[in-house]
């Protein structure tokens, strides 16, 4: 099973509000997921964000591989995106 890292989205039309999960590539967006990894907000300014750094680290240490948005939010945050 391959397993992504990204964001799922939730909130009201026009007013979104997004769960960065890791899920199984094969899975629909908002659908079945295997955790929750943090959260985004990108409505203020500065856009929220709050991780779960172990649970994102052990996830890359098995493989998963983060979408470009996560990707770039876990570089902000300083988590190291390789997998040795």
């Amino acid at each position: 099973m391959a397993v992504k890292i990204r964001l799922a989205r939730h909130g009201a039309k026009k007013r979104p509000f997004y769960r960065i999960v890791a899920a199984d590539v094969e899975s629909p967006r908002d659908g079945r997921f295997l955790e929750t990894l943090g959260t985004y907000n990108p409505i203020p300014d500065p856009a929220e964000y709050h991780l779960k750094h172990d649970r994102v680290q052990y996830w890359l240490e098995k493989g998963a591989t983060p979408t470009d948005t996560v990707r770039s939010l876990l570089k902000k945050e300083g988590v190291s995106l390789n997998s040795e």
